[in-house]
């Protein structure tokens, strides 16, 4: 039999029953009343503020003490332009199925969409609530994000505020009577002071410990681990490489603004330096580290946000797991040398890239394959036949100073081939 999470077991059904807030929720309250007695000056309402405070389950609530059909799709899973007009726009235009008096249309985490990698995913939002019939709610940990500009001039804006521990206990407190747990006060204090205001990961964390349990201790809470919340990047690396146990590894991704791209980074310098001297562990991590490599490449180009989990587990836990690790030893962690090279290297990148532009446009193909096929061949009959060179790069228009600064060249430097020199001898 399954489990059910108790986070949704115990989800508020009305909107007096959401933790905390109360500002935040009279005013979407108030917004809403507009838009079910016609229409308020704002189509959409984006709910902001950190995890766990409360936004998606007053959305739920209110769709449920008013009788509203719920259409709800997670903007950070569903990316793109196609599966947002799929799943949403015409759930958005269209009567409901199931006799309701009406819909609230909700998309959770859109400061999770990229503009760049998710296709058109912004854009279709806009569109739906531009077309939608009904209210829109959206929601965010950080709205302030320049790419969402546009998005938040289409909103109402309404904050919401990290939980208090009181509020985080009292909710603790009624779920352990409904389940018939007995739980010090301490133990749920510290729990609350755990999970820094996020009442999800504070019930997330009372389940994992009091399931099939009577009574729950103080000693009960060591299985929690702690949550890397406020940990740079250098102690989410130590917490991975030094877990005793793949639940401790995990533990950083509670983590609401990991960079898992960068934790991949960095886990990919220290590992030697860590698990040194085991062969064995190093192979074993880098095994686990390089299959998560490839799901997030595959992620990238099926746009198959579903198998970002598996992904974060093989870095996390896959890399912790790894056998015959050596005993603790104090390392002193190096930044990635990866992102040092790119970091020095950017403005003659960039300028590469200008240069592989310019030439795209005048030979009628890609950027990518003019810096790929065509510059290295430029800059060899540059390198060998400067005179020749210099006539392709005034035909295409491009400075010759920049051209060497992009490709490491010195145009003092540069001297014609022994055969150039004897012809024109």
């Amino acid at each position: 039999m399954s489990i059910v999470p108790w986070t949704e077991k115990y989800r508020p059904k009305r909107i007096d029953e959401v933790v905390g807030n109360p500002e935040a929720k009279k005013a979407f309250v108030a917004w809403l009343n507009k838009w079910l007695a016609g229409r308020p000056e704002k189509k959409a309402a984006l709910l902001y503020g950190p995890p766990g405070c409360g936004k998606t389950s007053l959305v739920h609530a209110a769709a449920h003490q008013l009788g509203l059909e719920l259409i709800e799709a997670n903007a950070s899973d569903v990316r793109t332009s196609e599966a947002l007009r799929r799943r949403v726009l015409r759930s958005a235009t269209e009567g409901s199925l199931f006799g309701a008096r009406g819909k609230i249309i909700l998309l959770d985490e859109v400061d999770g969409v990229s503009p760049r990698e998710d296709r058109g995913g912004l854009d279709m939002i806009m569109e739906i609530i531009k077309a939608s019939q009904y209210p829109v709610v959206l929601t965010a940990n950080d709205p302030w994000d320049p790419r969402l500009r546009q998005l938040r001039s289409m909103c109402k804006l309404i904050e919401f505020r990290k939980l208090g521990i009181r509020d985080v206990v009292r909710a603790l407190r009624e779920i352990c009577r409904r389940e018939g747990i007995e739980c010090d006060y301490s133990v749920l204090r510290a729990i609350a002071g755990n999970c820094e205001g996020d009442l999800r990961a504070a019930i997330n964390d009372l389940q994992s410990i009091a399931m099939g349990r009577r009574r729950v201790t103080l000693e009960d809470l060591e299985v929690l681990g702690y949550r890397a919340r406020q940990m740079n990047m250098f102690e989410v690396v130590r917490q991975v490489l030094t877990a005793k146990r793949p639940e401790a590894a995990k533990a950083v991704l509670s983590m609401p603004s990991l960079d898992y791209e960068m934790l991949m980074q960095w886990l990919n310098e220290n590992i030697p330096y860590q698990y040194s001297p085991s062969i064995v562990a190093i192979a074993d991590a880098y095994d686990a580290l390089s299959r998560a490599d490839m799901m997030l490449g595959r992620i990238k180009r099926r746009q198959a946000w579903t198998l970002l989990p598996y992904a974060l587990d093989l870095m996390t836990a896959g890399v912790a797991s790894a056998r015959e690790k050596p005993p603790f030893k104090f390392v002193k962690y190096s930044f990635p040398y990866k992102l040092r090279a790119l970091s020095a290297t950017k403005e003659q990148r960039d300028e590469r890239m200008r240069i592989a532009r310019v030439i795209a446009k005048t030979c009628h193909t890609s950027a990518r394959k003019a810096l790929t096929e065509i510059l290295p061949f430029l800059k060899l009959i540059y390198e060998e036949n400067p005179q020749a060179g210099r006539k392709l790069l005034k035909g295409l228009g491009i400075s010759e100073s920049k051209f060497a600064k992009a490709l490491g060249l010195h145009v003092h430097t540069v001297r014609p081939s022994a055969r150039a020199r004897r012809a024109r001898a």
